[in-house]
């Protein structure tokens, strides 16, 4: 059974547990599939393009708040009344 690779760079859990940082740093900032069995087992995600995904993540929730409530009536407030 063939399986998927998210990523352009792929490392085999041996090597994971031999040196942990150069097959993190192998992907150059992008993510490292990390293979068992030649099967994707996980992705390691450097910290920078973690943080950008969940960003995006948090991107998407907020408009699709906005697309639901986009069509709701609006109600004026004062600052003086909060």
């Amino acid at each position: 059974m063939t399986a998927r690779v998210l990523a352009e760079v792929a490392a085999s859990i041996t090597e994971l547990k031999a040196n942990p940082m150069k097959v993190a740093s192998s992907g150059y900032g992008d993510p490292v599939a990390i293979l068992n069995r030649n099967k994707p087992a996980f992705y390691c995600v450097p910290a920078d393009a973690y943080e950008k995904m969940m960003d995006r993540l948090e991107d998407l929730d907020l408009f699709q708040l906005f697309e639901e409530r986009k069509g709701e009536e609006s109600i004026s407030v004062s600052l003086d009344d909060l």
